[in-house]
């Protein structure tokens, strides 16, 4: 694998993104896909919400570029995996532009990721086997596990990058440093072609971070779906390391799981955004946008190192439970400390 293609790929998701983004937020304000201020956002002025529409386009290019270059590949379903990846994304993709421009109800918003996870599933992309923390063996399912077990993964995946969308920046950064962890993994098990395509998810999470960061000049909005099913994916294809990225990402999934229990416990449909979630209210309690996302991208480096220094999977899954309790524990402070009625909205 020539050394020059992997800043080449870099550049092609960067610069793509870099270059669609301008176009991306002239096409949101002619077709009105804006956010305005009220309910549960606090932002000043309208913001258009359709990064996705730069995003993909950018990691399409990225993508096929070794392939176009004729970069050999150990692995003959490779290719047939890449394809996977993409058309799923694309499913997403428009999903996420169609519910940018018209809101789309949740039931076809889920409908539309099921679609994607299963024609991820029809190119190869799944789940075969992965390992048991507690023995350290490896464990073989069968199709009619595999489908459900790859389909919610890909779901739980996407949702929780859309959910951690909330403030300038953050779910773009915490994908690409979710990204880089996987990029690292790959390069150490010698997949060299496969590591590419972390890193033209890096590349493309760093060109929309020139407008996405605060002040944010364009939101993810359907894009954060985009950027999830791709993290996703891209772990199933390093291998199924379920256990890497759930660490990497363990911070928004409790936090999402404590607010999936909280709307539960006061009757409200766990559909409906609101003010809840941690970096949210952290917000309310006065801590400045930027800060948060530092705070976020410092927890999500810190353990996307654990996860690629940690020598046993049972000492993973230890850290998993025990960050899991304290993250626990940051939020019903946070809750108590905050105030009772949390805006909501769509």
């Amino acid at each position: 694998m020539p050394l020059w293609l992997y800043p080449l790929v870099l550049a092609v998701g960067f610069g793509g993104v870099a270059l669609l983004s301008p176009l991306a937020i002239r096409l949101g304000k002619r077709w009105g896909a804006v956010d305005r201020p009220g309910g549960r956002r606090t932002h000043e002025g309208e913001i258009v919400r359709i990064g996705g529409l730069a995003i993909y386009p950018a990691f399409i290019a990225a993508a096929l570029l070794p392939v176009a270059l004729g970069v050999p590949r150990d692995d003959p379903l490779e290719l047939t995996r890449l394809v996977g990846v993409l058309v799923g994304m694309g499913i997403v993709w428009v999903v996420g532009l169609l519910d940018d421009r018209y809101k789309l109800p949740p039931w076809a918003q889920l409908s539309g990721l099921v679609m994607a996870a299963l024609t991820a599933v029809f190119f190869r992309v799944f789940v075969e086997v992965f390992n048991n923390p507690l023995t350290d063996q490896q464990i073989w399912v069968d199709w009619y596990l595999m489908v459900p077990i790859t389909v919610g993964w890909l779901i739980v995946m996407t949702d929780t990058v859309n959910m951690v969308d909330g403030l300038d920046g953050l779910a773009t950064g915490v994908t690409a440093i979710a990204a880089g962890v996987l990029f690292i993994h790959m390069l150490r098990l010698g997949q060299y072609s496969v590591s590419l395509l972390p890193l033209a998810l890096i590349g493309c999470c760093l060109g929309f971070l020139l407008f996405n960061f605060y002040p944010a000049r364009i939101f993810l909005g359907g894009g954060a779906y985009v950027l999830g099913f791709a993290l996703g994916a891209l772990a199933i294809v390093a291998g199924a390391k379920f256990a890497s990225v759930l660490l990497v990402l363990w911070l928004p999934i409790v936090d999402i799981v404590w607010q999936i229990y909280s709307r539960w416990r006061r009757g409200q449909p766990i559909a409906l955004g609101d003010r809840g979630h941690l970096h949210l209210r952290l917000q309310d309690l006065g801590w400045p946008a930027s800060r948060i996302v530092l705070l976020y991208y410092g927890i999500t480096a810190l353990l996307g190192a654990v996860a690629l220094l940690s020598p046993l999977r049972i000492l993973k899954l230890g850290i998993l439970i025990g960050g899991g309790l304290v993250i626990l524990g940051l939020l019903a402070l946070v809750a108590r400390a905050g105030a009772d009625d949390i805006a909501t909205g769509t």
